[in-house]
Formats: structure tokens, sequence, C-alpha cells
């Protein structure tokens, strides 16, 4: 069983930055971060596989998000630069056992956290 808990959420004006931080309780080759606005499903932004480094992120969010993790700290972040008020969503930070290779597909991630809230005004 993974735990997983999100933090660095806020309100920020467009063109400002943010950094989500997401500590996990357990370790999981593969990571992600999810968001979900009002009425809409949730949607993957960018997941990280923990043991080699590789990335898959978003067209939406390409050029100004980054993932990053921490190891030591069983950590992963993301850093948003350039936020569009459209970036205004509930973020969450998935882990997953059950695949083998990246992917931005809710089902299959096992494991969620709580959730963060990032609000982009104009």
């Amino acid at each position: 069983q993974v735990q997983l808990v999100e933090s660095g959420g806020g309100s920020v004006q467009a063109g400002g930055s943010l950094r989500l931080s997401c500590a996990a309780s357990g370790t999981t080759n593969y990571m992600a971060w999810f968001r979900q606005a009002p009425g809409k499903e949730r949607e993957g932004v960018a997941a990280i596989y923990t043991s080699g480094g590789s990335i898959y992120y978003a067209d939406s969010v390409k050029g100004r998000f980054t993932i990053s993790q921490d190891n030591a700290k069983n950590t992963v972040y993301l850093q948003m630069n350039s936020l569009k008020p459209e970036d205004t969503a509930m973020y969450y930070c998935a882990a997953s056992d059950r695949v083998w290779f990246l992917t931005l597909v809710t089902y299959r991630y096992n494991y969620w956290g709580q959730g963060t809230q990032v609000t982009v005004s104009t």
C-alpha cells in the first residue's frame, strides 16, 4: 500500500508559477500528476518512471510544466510555469504498481493522493 500526500497548491495570477510536491510512503516505478477541473474529466498532466527518469507530458503542458523526482525523499514534484487560467483544477498525484510503461491513462493508476487546488486568475 502506498500513501501519497500532495502539497504546494494555491492561487496565482496568469503567467505565474507554482511547484507541487507529492510525498510517497512507499516506492512504485511509475508516478504521475493528474488534474480535474469542475465539470470535466480527470486528465493526465505528466508521468515519470522513477527508476529510470523517463518522462511523458500531455501536449497541453509541454514546455511549461516539469515533473521531477527526489528518490532520497520519495517525492515527486511538478513545477508549473507560465500558468494559464485553464490550468485551474484540483491536481492529484498518482502512483502505479500495475504498469510497465509511461502512461497518462487514469485507470492504470491504483494509488491516489487527496488532491491540491490550483487556481489561476487573469
